[in-house]
């Protein structure tokens, strides 16, 4: 019979995880010392109004990184993600130096909607801008008979509040798809001097108010951010932009409230806007939508799908998810509203039919032909 080896000794587990704590600790030492660098730069770069990031520069740093991951026992791609964060969180230390110099060039804004999940995103967004934001909201009217409270000024319930909307160089309109509409008529109405930015997932209900606004001669612009309220201001940020008019114009009108170091802002036409998003979105909660819909008809239960989960369904639960959590009556919208809702619908159910021909009939050369022609649809060029 052989004799069972003997247990690790804890004294010395523990003598090991003690030294990785001050190990740990230097750690965080040495990036608090990046950070506070890192904030110097930041002031530097605001005074002399240079851009916070700097792509050869975090190029550099990146190349530096991968290059002694294997004398660290990790692969590049974990080494690379380490750099990646630490330089985001350079960039946020970076740009928040910067918001008292740029509040002295900032603008007074009004967020309609501001209470909602992404005006409270915009308003933080738009404040390390440094622009100074008012909110409007139903939300905030008082429940009587509450006394007045002098920490909700800038805070409004109803635009009649408000007795003079010229105070704003821009007045951002963040209310539901279905609300939308009103709410620009109801502002236009006052004529205000500075320019009214509706942010809608989906533009073609619009184009009348948006139209009866100009020719009032109210400044419009549509703008779509291409993400929701959970999203970090610190990660790549996607506006598109539906020109109603010329596109270099319009873009030089909302650029200079956009600024922000991981902006990125797309321009094209207005009436274009609704087909990509029919694709973009439409095709792509579509998708998700089915494919958590089609698991309620499998009779299998979701903790055995994922004791058994494969990286695929992982990634594709993950998604479906991600949209499932949403609201419900938004997503509808999305679908509901798109003028393109059908071409992409009979475009998903071709393709399904297709592919399910395919394989019934085991035609191999025709499967691989559709899935090299999908791959290239969704392939980057260059």
């Amino acid at each position: 019979m052989s004799t069972p080896e003997p247990p690790s000794d804890p004294t010395d587990l523990s003598t090991l995880r003690d030294t990785i704590a001050r190990i740990d600790r230097g750690i965080l030492e040495l990036l608090r010392r990046r950070m506070s660098i890192a904030a110097e730069i930041g002031k530097i770069k605001a005074g002399g109004g240079q851009p916070v990031t700097v792509k050869n520069v975090e190029e550099r740093v990146l190349a530096r990184a991968r290059q002694h991951a294997e004398a660290c026992g990790i692969s590049e791609k974990v080494m690379e993600e380490i750099f990646r964060d630490i330089l985001r969180a350079s960039v946020e230390r970076q740009h928040r130096e910067g918001i008292a110099l740029r509040e002295l060039a900032g603008e007074r804004i009004l967020l309609v909607g501001g209470a909602g999940g992404m005006g409270t995103w915009l308003s933080g967004f738009l404040a390390l801008g440094g622009h100074s934001i008012d909110l409007l909201d139903p939300s905030f009217a008082p429940l009587p008979p509450m006394p007045p409270n002098p920490e909700a000024s800038g805070r409004f319930a109803r635009l009649d509040e408000i007795p003079d909307l010229d105070l704003y160089a821009a007045i951002f309109v963040a209310v539901p798809l279905g609300a939308t509409a009103s709410v620009i008529e109801e502002i236009a109405a006052r004529k205000p001097r500075g320019l009214v930015i509706e942010i809608a997932s989906i533009k073609d209900q619009l184009q009348e108010p948006l139209d009866a606004a100009r020719a009032a001669g109210v400044r419009t612009l549509s703008l779509h951010p291409m993400f929701g309220p959970s999203k970090s201001v610190y990660e790549p940020l996607t506006f598109v932009l539906a020109a109603q008019g010329d596109l270099d114009e319009e873009r030089a009108l909302i650029e200079p409230l956009l600024n922000h170091p991981y902006t990125k802002l797309v321009v094209v036409p207005f009436l274009h806007h609704d087909r990509l998003m029919g694709w973009l979105l439409g095709l792509a909660h579509l998708s998700n939508l089915a494919f958590g819909a089609a698991l309620t008809r499998s009779g299998i239960t979701a903790r055995e799908l994922y004791d058994c989960a494969s990286t695929t369904f992982s990634r594709q639960a993950a998604t479906a998810l991600s949209v499932l959590s949403e609201d419900p009556d938004l997503y509808l919208d999305i679908q509901r509203l798109n003028p393109h809702r059908t071409a992409v619908y009979a475009a998903a159910r071709d393709a399904i039919d297709e592919l399910e021909h395919l394989v019934e009939v085991r035609d191999r050369e025709g499967f691989r032909s559709t899935l090299e022609a999908a791959r290239q649809a969704l392939e980057r060029e260059g």
